[in-house]
């Protein structure tokens, strides 16, 4: 097969749309304008058809990938016998970042000796979707597909043939070659402020990077991890997507493959919470008064996700005509989980206002509207089953992870509700929250496993219960959450990390297997520093940790057999508990040795109470 490891890739971005490029030198995955727009490279998704942007020798070589120090800049070093050549790979950020040009900088600098390189351009627009048209133009070429074009400035001339342009040329040490992309352009782009381009985004990613509140023992992951996070963000409103792929599958060859670049309501909201935590405020601001704003009255009609500009129609679509991953198919585009009902984000949603309050943001009148309206949500429809946090396709049941996170919402709206005063609904929230946590106890445990279950009834478990003590439903130490852990690690683990659930004796309406969830084991970590085990959690934080590629990304999930990754890449929710487990588990740490001041904060917190 020709397709490379999903982990041999590295993600340029700017905050509107994002690419990936592999150690070949190979941009195989890119979207213009926005993240959910149709692909312009796709040869991830199908390596004859999908198209690709290569720069990369003509001989035999090695590569390496890193990027420049706090940076999104991703730089691939070619090496061989007669030298050595490097290629930086951008998307420049715009002076108002809420703004792009939708530019693609690829500079390719001579180091020592020479090296004859290859330029292939093959860009199939609207994920390839019938033909490209690729013409010659004065400084570079354009490809066009219906009212839609693309531009490509090159240093050198570019042969055009049967939709593909191309050069042989050799690089010498000190020679310095740049090549611009750009969306929408009707000619080539002037080279003219490419250095400065080049300087002003390593210095918005410096800054981000230097903005970090934190300096424990991983700071090189946690600070990769935000600036992936960063990578994710889509600017003009504030969203933040899942993953910037589609259809990466959860295992070779199967059918769990899924459009992950949406805005999540439940990934955004504990991003949010860990952006807070590492002091950045502004991202959390903007996405408050965004779901504020548009879900005062949406009540319990609020969606699982959404578009990038907040669209509610993600209708999924199968294209057939692409051979998917590895021949892992169906490829698809939109997706149905957002027509679910997944009571769970209500909680969420909670835990970033909880945050938000925290840091010092106002509750104001129309914010407390929309928490009042999502409080009565739960309380009308807490009771329903749903799709829960891994968005079954099968039956709804009455996950318990999901009457939790309903518990969750009432409790937080509680919280802020005595701290700012606002008083008039707590008496029935209270007596709501407590008759949940009440049902929760008695119908989601089971005498027979001596565990919290996956569902009401059932007599399985599922890694979503280590949430438990995360959002303070129980202590960490309680006896049933002590047997519970033990349970779901018997019961859960495969080769040392741990699935979601057994898929083969779960109805989720997909089949098929699956590999395993990095961010449960994390979880598993998490727990294991709330209860003190800090020489195993360290150890499998460790361990997780190995699962990264070579540039610190984390994959949806990995092949426990193999190691090898799996799933959209990268993932937003793998890398903010990644955040999560770092701080929590580097406070454990220090606290052993000497006692710090700081409390370490296991999951999210309540808001200060005026009570």
């Amino acid at each position: 097969m020709p397709y490379k490891p999903i982990s041999d890739y590295g993600l340029i971005g700017d905050m509107h749309s994002a690419a990936l490029v592999g150690l070949d030198g190979s941009i195989d995955w890119l979207c213009f304008p926005r993240f959910d727009s149709p692909s312009v490279f796709a040869a991830i998704l199908d390596d004859a058809k999908g198209g690709r942007f290569r720069l990369a020798p003509t001989t035999t070589y090695r590569s390496e990938q890193r990027y420049q120090r706090d940076t999104n800049i991703l730089c691939t070093t070619f090496a061989s016998d007669g030298g050595q050549v490097e290629v930086l790979d951008l998307m420049p950020i715009g002076k108002d970042a809420k703004s792009s040009d939708h530019v693609v900088l690829r500079i390719i600098r001579g180091l020592s000796g020479s090296m004859e390189l290859e330029c292939l351009f093959e860009p199939r627009l609207d994920y390839a979707r019938g033909p490209t048209r690729l013409r010659n133009a004065p400084g570079g070429v354009i490809a066009e597909k219906e009212d839609a074009c693309l531009a490509l400035t090159s240093p050198l001339a570019l042969k055009v043939l049967d939709g593909t342009a191309s050069a042989i040329f050799p690089v010498h040490a000190g020679d310095e070659l740049a090549f611009i992309l750009r969306w929408e352009a009707e000619q080539p782009p002037s080279t003219a402020v490419w250095r400065e381009q080049l300087e002003f985004t390593a210095h918005e990613w410096q800054d981000v990077a230097n903005s970090i509140e934190y300096e424990g023992s991983w700071r090189d992951e946690l600070v990769r991890s935000v600036l992936v996070l960063h990578l994710l963000l889509y600017m003009p409103t504030g969203a933040l997507v899942a993953a910037p792929t589609t259809s990466l599958p959860e295992w070779i060859g199967g059918s769990r493959n899924w459009d992950y670049r949406y805005c999540w309501i439940r990934d955004t909201a504990f991003v949010m919470d860990a952006f807070h935590r590492l002091g950045h405020i502004g991202e959390m601001a903007r996405f408050l008064e965004w779901l504020a704003c548009f879900c005062e009255s949406c009540a319990e009609h609020l969606q699982t996700l959404y578009g990038v500009e907040y669209e509610e129609d993600l209708s999924e679509t199968v294209l057939d005509h692409l051979e998917g991953y590895r021949r892992s198919q169906p490829v698809r585009i939109g997706n149905a989980a957002h027509e679910q009902l997944q009571m769970d984000i209500f909680g969420e949603f909670m835990v970033a206002c909880s945050t938000y309050h925290r840091a010092g943001g106002a509750i104001n009148d129309e914010m407390w509207a929309t928490i009042e309206s999502f409080a009565q949500a739960v309380m009308d429809n807490w009771r329903r089953p749903d799709r829960g946090i891994w968005e079954v396709r099968g039956r709804r049941r009455h996950f318990v992870h999901s009457k939790v996170m309903c518990w969750l919402a009432l409790d937080r709206s509680i919280a802020i509700g005595e701290a700012t005063g606002k008083t008039a609904n707590l008496a029935r929230w209270r007596r709501a929250r407590d008759t949940i946590q009440r049902d929760v106890l008695r119908r989601g445990w089971s005498e027979q496993l001596q565990s919290f279950v996956q569902y009401y009834g059932a007599e399985r478990t599922d890694a979503a219960l280590l949430m438990l003590p995360m959002v303070g439903f129980l202590p960490a130490d309680d006896p049933r959450m002590r047997s519970t852990a033990h349970r779901v690690r018997e019961e859960l683990d495969a080769h040392g990390m741990l699935r979601r659930y057994v898929t083969q004796r779960t109805d989720d309406g997909v089949g098929g297997p699956e590999g395993v969830l990095t961010m449960c084991s994390l979880w598993l970590a998490g727990y294991l520093t709330a209860v003190g085990e800090l020489d195993d959690a360290q150890a499998l934080f460790e361990r997780i940790l190995g699962y990264g590629n070579h540039l610190g990304l984390f994959s949806e999930m990995v092949d426990p057999r193999t190691g090898d990754a799996l799933g959209n890449f990268p993932q937003a929710f793998t890398h903010v508990s990644l955040i999560h487990t770092i701080r929590n588990l580097d406070i454990a740490l220090r606290r052993r040795e000497a006692p710090p001041p700081e409390e370490m904060q296991v999951g999210p917190t309540k808001p200060p109470s005026s009570s």
